[in-house]
């Protein structure tokens, strides 16, 4: 999920050697995924409206649910 969620992200922006996704497990088993992009790249990101945002947590979410993991997509600053 974290491998696909980065190569996602990385397509979308123009920098994306500045493209990190860290993984957290919580204690429930949920997977946390932080993405973070290049200051300039967040608008690519969230997209208009979040719609981008939106989609790649889709994405994430439907890779999960074939592992039977539930999983958070959360984007930082």
């Amino acid at each position: 999920m974290r491998e696909l969620l980065e190569y996602l992200a990385r397509l979308l922006v123009e920098e994306p050697e500045k493209v990190n996704v860290e993984q957290f497990d919580e204690d429930d088993g949920t997977v946390v995924l932080e993405l973070s992009v290049a200051s300039d790249d967040y608008g690519r990101i969230i997209g208009k409206g979040g719609r981008t945002a939106n989609a790649l947590r889709t994405v994430v979410k439907a890779a999960a649910v074939k592992e039977q993991r539930r999983v958070l997509v959360d984007i930082v600053d």
